[in-house]
């Protein structure tokens, strides 16, 4: 089993664990990912831990981190865009081309970790959960672990139009990320299984389940792309795109809870 790390809501505020254990106070992910490869599984290994990490979860992200994400990245997920939208040449060419499409998400602040209400927007009439490996990237854009993701979105909004994206994908309540951290590298991620349960009145009203290998481009590709002329001095967190699409009768609603599960790191939400 590969070491994980959470993050906790404790009296005095944030506070990181290891493996249930809590790490020392003054431990930072934005130094941890600050470091050089050769030095980052050392560093961690040598600090002390101590108590259990009871307290409730945070999203694993801090304040000095941002979370972008990967579009159009599984056939599935293309011939979706391309049936919601007015536009759907647009998908065709981008899951085809050489340049990957790439957006900001969310800055670290605005993310909700497991456990914590995520939100449809009140002026969209068709709103879905995106399942979504999430890549840990260090400072220099190396991939050093992964989180589970939901990338609320909003299909009725970008349908309408492409450049509504932003408007579709970046709102309070839309990010939400956790349960933690499980450190390892690119190799260990490429066929990890993915599962989507939504609930509803006590009853799943949908679920499906995909796999990582399904995505088209190679994690290192798109992790290479986020880091061209953009520089994440404190490491970065990315989507690497849906691969479960609900059909287009499916909305979420008030009261649903989504249940994330990737590779047995799970997520899970209540809707707001």
């Amino acid at each position: 089993m590969f070491p994980t790390l959470t993050r906790h809501a404790v009296a005095d505020g944030a506070r990181w664990a290891l493996d249930g254990r809590y790490l020392p106070p003054d431990f930072r992910l934005a130094d941890w990912l600050a470091l050089p490869p050769s030095e980052a599984r050392a560093a961690l290994s040598r600090l002390r831990c101590e108590g259990t990490a009871s307290a409730p979860l945070l999203p694993p992200i801090e304040d000095a981190q941002e979370a972008w994400a990967s579009g159009v990245t599984y056939l599935s997920s293309r011939l979706a865009r391309e049936a919601e939208s007015q536009s759907s040449d647009v998908y065709v060419r981008v899951y085809d081309a050489p340049r990957p499409e790439l957006f900001f998400k969310a800055c670290g602040w605005r993310a909700r970790g497991h456990g914590q209400p995520i939100r449809i927007r009140g002026d969209s009439a068709w709103n879905v959960p995106e399942p979504e490996l999430v890549l840990v990237l260090d400072a220099s854009g190396n991939i050093v672990g992964y989180t589970a993701g939901n990338d609320v979105s909003s299909r009725s909004i970008e349908g309408e139009n492409p450049l509504y994206l932003p408007q579709a994908k970046v709102y309070d309540g839309a990010c939400a990320m956790g349960s933690g951290i499980r450190l390892c590298g690119p190799a260990q991620l490429r066929d990890l299984p993915i599962a989507l349960d939504i609930v509803r009145a006590g009853a799943s009203v949908f679920a499906g389940s995909t796999r990582t290998s399904q995505i088209k481009r190679t994690l290192e590709e798109l992790a290479e792309y986020l880091f061209r002329e953009l520089g994440f001095p404190h490491g970065a967190f990315l989507f690497t795109g849906t691969g479960i699409v609900p059909g287009e009768d499916f909305s979420l609603q008030p009261g649903d809870v989504v249940h994330v599960d990737i590779g047995g790191l799970v997520l899970e939400n209540p809707v707001r």
